[in-house]
């Protein structure tokens, strides 16, 4: 069974074994997942190799590398951009989750994989999801942490290696606004509560119980960020703290 800790940040990874590009992405990549960075800012590579004293070319690396994970998108002269929010593409991830979600706790109910090691990860996951309101953490950051870790550990024990790696990517593209759901919104009680009603159906072997619930959760999530806006994604940098970054030229219109 999978362990159900997320290696996703820089500091979880030896400094020592990171190249200049790979310092520049895991950078760039915390702080666009951590909101410093928000969806419609824009960056010029000039401006990260003069911020992490590197070269243009590990800056556009790095650049490339998020794009790749539909984090970026460049247009022309060096330009780039914290990729939009865009309902209809958030629509199609969650879309795509919940396939993968669903058919992974079909095959944990039916009995597909080792039942020794599923009742060891429910176990754990028991721990951190059922447990009384004064326990339950209230750091909505942490919490985001803990919601991945458990979805994603379900999808690993169904045991199909190429679903796990593709639910990674889905969750790569849909953090910023999970994060806005569970950080600035008022989403941690129903989490928990669901959660734990999804824990105790696989437990049960109940599929049909376990599929609806999976599916009711994740349209849930859905729907509860299908309404953002750029103003509620300032308010989140405002509360933070953070400044704005400096913009890079406005992007050039096309012409006909």
């Amino acid at each position: 069974m999978p362990d159900i800790k997320l290696n996703m940040t820089l500091q979880e990874r030896p400094p020592a074994a990171l190249s200049r590009a790979d310092r520049v992405y895991h950078t760039l990549r915390d702080e666009i997942f951590d909101m410093h960075l928000l969806p419609g800012d824009r960056l010029t590579e000039g401006a990260i190799a003069e911020r992490f004293a590197v070269s243009r070319t590990p800056a556009r690396e790095a650049l490339q590398r998020l794009q790749s994970d539909g984090l970026m998108q460049g247009y022309v002269r060096g330009g780039w951009e914290v990729v939009p929010i865009d309902n209809k593409r958030f629509d199609d991830l969650y879309e795509m989750r919940q396939m993968i979600e669903t058919f992974a706790v079909r095959k944990l109910c039916n009995g597909e994989v080792p039942q020794a090691g599923l009742r060891l990860l429910l176990d754990s996951l028991d721990r951190i999801w059922k447990v009384v309101r004064a326990q339950r953490i209230s750091d909505g950051r942490k919490l985001v942490e803990l919601d991945e870790a458990l979805h994603h550990s379900l999808v690993a024990a169904a045991a199909n290696e190429e679903l796990t790696a593709t639910m990674q990517r889905v969750t790569d593209r849909i953090r910023v606004v999970r994060r806005l759901d569970l950080v600035h919104g008022d989403g941690i009680a129903e989490t928990y509560d669901e959660h734990a009603a999804i824990l105790d159906a696989i437990r049960r072997g109940d599929s049909t119980l376990s599929v609806d619930l999976v599916s009711r959760h994740i349209g849930g999530s859905q729907a509860s960020v299908s309404g953002l806006t750029m103003q509620r994604l300032l308010a989140a940098r405002t509360d933070a703290g953070r400044s704005p970054v400096a913009h890079a030229p406005a992007r050039p219109r096309r012409t006909i």
